[in-house]
């Protein structure tokens, strides 16, 4: 069997290469191992499924003054807004 018969490579349309920003340059296909990389054929940048993955295990969210840890945050001074006519929920 032809090398390109066992892994057909498949252009994956509007797709822009993370290392060169080239558009409609990446194709996908799977490897030995079975994991979909995708290929920039315009700079040569490769990148597996699992390296992906991992990649976006590793990613946090960024905390803002707005979020941090995911709770909002009041500047010294500032109010949350109230909608007249409408009374605030209890806390209980």
């Amino acid at each position: 069997m032809s090398e390109a018969y066992k892994r057909p490579r498949r252009f994956i349309a509007g797709a822009v290469c993370p290392k060169c920003s080239e558009m409609d340059k990446t194709v996908m296909y799977s490897n030995d191992a079975g994991d979909e990389v995708r290929e920039c054929v315009a700079c040569g940048y490769s990148q597996t499924s699992t390296e992906q993955a991992a990649e976006d295990a590793a990613a946090s969210e960024l905390a803002t003054r707005v979020t941090p840890e995911g709770k909002a945050v009041l500047d010294e001074g500032e109010q949350p807004l109230r909608i007249l006519g409408v009374s605030p929920p209890h806390k209980h």
